[in-house]
């Protein structure tokens, strides 16, 4: 059975922004949330809480620390201290509370373009400045058949910034929009940057359930000591079992100064967890990777779907298989579509993708594309970007 309905029958009955950004004849291919039915041990968690009531504020308990860490040995041998976790709303507060803690107002952010758009405004948000250090591209022309694993971090550029005066990095790994599961040997020096200059760094790993079969995910906080000492992990069931609405996400330390910055949040940052984000993300991570498995094989077939087909679609478009995630990292500059063909393709082809401009000046005649879809949802996305030539 398939875990993706059509996005045509979601629009009668959802809400949320996907199904309602756009009429109803644009095929919604942009925010990252998935067509997907819920997980049932997800669903009747969910059906349980509302029943009895339980709708009130977030208690204080350590069933999710213990459940996540269970779930994090299991899937990448991380061995996690559950009294070294904490919870909030959503993985962008845990990002900018941790970043108040960690940084003084004006202090400089590396963040490394093409990358997640908010990543810009937690820096500021924070009262810190951003300082970009893009991604070195693979060399050669991309071929779909080619993962993103040939991407990169700038180690020298972020050695570069943590020199002139950075003292924070945000990291995002996997990466969106590239689906980029960054190597161990690459977290493992961006560690032992991060000890050099006493500086911290931040991984979003939201993405990290989603990591596809080709490829080995690595928690930043299992690199080392370095990593030990200077590092604070965020992440949530949300993107893996599509669970943004429910509000939960974790903040995740290894040291004493984790546990310092953790124990200086304002009480309201955990206070503000959703009590059916927790109990939804509790039963995900306990009981969800039965549905988590059906998932992730319907994403690979999907992805293989746009190493076969997009070429044909779209000839000239470039694109690399993601080694996590369902998003796609289109570029479209050799269609005559311009800087930002995301933005004429609502109209033109009823499909809206994300802009990549706005993942940084290297998103520019790039477009990101979401296919947590079925497959019939994806080949006629492709028909309509066909269609639109």
């Amino acid at each position: 059975m398939s875990v993706m309905v059509s996005p045509f029958d979601a629009h009668r009955d959802r809400t949320s922004e996907k199904y309602t950004a756009y009429p109803a004849d644009v095929l919604p291919m942009f925010v990252a949330e998935m067509d997907s039915v819920p997980a049932e041990p997800i669903r009747d968690a969910l059906v349980r809480a509302v029943t009895n009531g339980d709708t009130g504020y977030v208690g204080h308990t350590r069933v999710l620390p213990e459940v996540f860490a269970d779930f994090a040995g299991r899937r990448w041998g991380w061995e996690v201290d559950p009294d070294l976790v904490r919870t909030t709303t959503d993985v962008s507060v845990a990002a900018v509370e941790v970043l108040r803690r960690v940084i003084a107002p004006g202090d400089q952010v590396v963040v490394m373009p093409p990358v997640y758009p908010p990543f810009w405004d937690y820096v500021r948000e924070a009262g810190g400045t951003v300082t970009e250090v893009p991604l070195l591209p693979p060399a050669g022309d991309p071929d779909p058949y080619d993962t993103t694993a040939g991407w990169r971090m700038d180690l020298d550029g972020i050695a570069a910034a943590l020199a002139a005066g950075a003292r924070t990095v945000l990291l995002c790994n996997p990466h969106n929009p590239l689906g980029l599961v960054h190597a161990r040997e690459s977290l493992v020096a961006l560690a032992r940057l991060a000890a050099a200059w006493d500086a911290v760094v931040v991984s979003d790993e939201i993405h990290a359930p989603l990591t596809h079969a080709d490829a080995v995910f690595t928690p930043f906080l299992t690199c080392g000591p370095e990593a030990v000492e200077h590092g604070v992990a965020l992440t949530s069931a949300s993107k893996a079992w599509n669970l943004a609405g429910t509000k939960c996400a974790l903040m995740v330390g290894a040291s004493d100064r984790a546990r310092g910055w953790f124990d200086g949040l304002p009480v309201e940052v955990v206070e503000r967890t959703g009590i059916l984000g927790y109990t939804a993300s509790v039963a995900a991570f306990r009981d969800g990777e039965p549905w988590l498995a059906s998932l992730l094989a319907e994403l690979a077939a999907n992805r293989r779907v746009l190493a076969e087909e997009l070429g044909t679609a779209l000839p000239g478009a470039g694109y690399r298989q993601p080694q996590a995630s369902y998003l796609a990292w289109l570029d479209l500059r050799a269609l005559p579509w311009g800087d930002e063909p995301a933005r004429l393709l609502v109209d033109r082809a009823k499909v809206a993708l994300s802009n990549g401009r706005d993942f940084g000046r290297q998103g520019t005649g790039h477009a990101r594309l979401n296919f947590g879809c079925s497959e019939e949802t994806l080949r006629e996305g492709l028909a309509r970007l066909s269609a639109a030539r």
